[in-house]
């Protein structure tokens, strides 16, 4: 019999970090729930009725300096936590420039995965070991929330906005996923699991799956579909941005803001086009909104994020 064990599995870089600041502040809350349960005892012998010990007050300096002394270490310590925490937080909001993409649409029940090649799954999600793994998330209906306690990492997905968050995997094995924001009358059962592989397992995993097409491939397809090439190439009848290029910087809009071109700005983009179009172009761009679904606009982004500036717009 093992018991039961005080942390879950440490199986991510992310782990050691939030386990040290976790003890720490365990150890801490604990020992000054020590001290202050022995001088209540301490206390209550002293100066209980009878006693012989003085009750006069302190002299006003040494009040002072002891006040002045207990505030100043509590504001240093609460600052250090503070930064500690920050810090260790800010680090998982920053994945790495190479990190591996993976898309995540959550729905009342279930997890829809879908890799860069076209690969899809339900409920699990394979990756490989000791790579960094950006998953771009958004919901179809409600609030849910993605979260793996063996890799410390949990994040909020809400309707209607892209969400990231990633991970660098230190163990290969099955681990669990869980939906941790009340999401419906079935949401106990959105569950899931992360299976992290050895990278020739994971290579060998992923050349075995027969998508249709990879991501980027689908998104040229329903970029040609959807009308959006008569516009968006050189001597189109509209005049309209080039997308070549355009993902990762910024744009001037009409209302004399500039707006980083990511995937959320896609996504508004496509669903609410009048909504503070690019400045320069007139706004006559149509709304799509009900005519395409999440893995539509994923699979769009990811070839407009193809695109580069010495190509065309559609290859």
């Amino acid at each position: 019999m093992n018991g039961i064990p005080l942390l879950p599995r440490s199986a991510s870089t992310f782990a050691p970090g939030t386990d040290a600041l976790y003890l720490t502040l365990a150890a801490v809350s604990g020992a000054i729930a020590l001290l202050v349960f022995a001088l209540i005892v301490i206390f209550s012998a002293r100066y209980r009725r009878g006693s012989s010990a003085p009750r006069g007050d302190l002299p006003p300096l040494i009040q002072d300096e002891f006040e002045i002394g207990w505030t100043t270490a509590t504001l240093f310590a609460f600052l250090m936590v503070f930064w500690w925490a920050g810090a260790n937080q800010i680090y998982q909001l920053l994945p790495p420039s190479n990190a591996m993409e993976i898309h995540v649409v959550a729905k009342q029940w279930m997890w829809k995965i879908q890799h860069s090649n076209g690969a899809r799954e339900i409920n699990v999600l394979h990756a490989p070991v000791d790579e960094p793994i950006r998953l771009d998330m958004t919901s179809q209906d409600v609030i849910h929330s993605f979260a793996v306690p063996d890799f410390r990492i949990k994040q909020d997905i809400l309707p209607g906005r892209y969400v990231e968050s990633w991970f660098r995997a230190t163990k290969t094995g099955t681990f669990r996923l869980y939906c941790t924001q009340f999401c419906g009358t079935a949401h106990s059962g959105m569950v899931g699991s992360v299976v992290i592989l050895s990278k020739a397992d994971f290579a060998a995993w992923l050349a075995a799956q027969r998508p249709e097409g990879d991501l980027v491939g689908q998104g040229r397809a329903f970029f040609v579909s959807l009308g959006c090439a008569g516009c968006h190439t050189s001597g189109g009848p509209v005049h309209a941005p080039d997308l070549a290029g355009l993902y990762g910087r910024k744009v001037p809009l009409s209302n004399g803001t500039f707006a980083l071109v990511d995937d959320a700005y896609i996504r508004d983009r496509i669903l609410d086009p009048q909504s503070n179009p690019p400045a320069g172009y007139d706004p006559v761009m149509p709304s799509f909104k009900g005519e395409v679904n999440d893995d539509e606009i994923l699979a769009l982004t990811a070839y407009i994020r193809s695109l580069k500036p010495t190509t065309g717009a559609l290859r």
